[in-house]
């Protein structure tokens, strides 16, 4: 897999009601951005590629779960 070179963003709360509509790119790029903070790369080496890629694997799919999963109390009182 190839990663972009431009700065990565932030990552934003994925949940009702801070925001609506999350795609799984949306998913992956906080996954991406966890895993590239924690590890301190921005795009990992040929010899760690497929341990990086695993992470973010990983951690989208534990995402995705969770967001699936989360009762959210009054899901529209409040925007952001």
């Amino acid at each position: 897999m190839t990663y972009r070179l431009c700065m990565c963003r932030s990552i934003k709360t994925l949940r009702e009601p801070y925001t609506s509509d999350v795609t799984d790119e949306d998913v992956r790029a906080a996954a991406l951005q966890y895993v590239r903070k924690i590890s301190g790369f921005r795009a990992p080496s040929a010899r760690n590629t497929e341990a990086f890629e695993r992470a973010v694997e990983s951690i989208t799919a534990a995402t995705t779960t969770l967001l699936a999963e989360l009762q959210v109390k009054h899901p529209a009182a409040r925007d952001r």
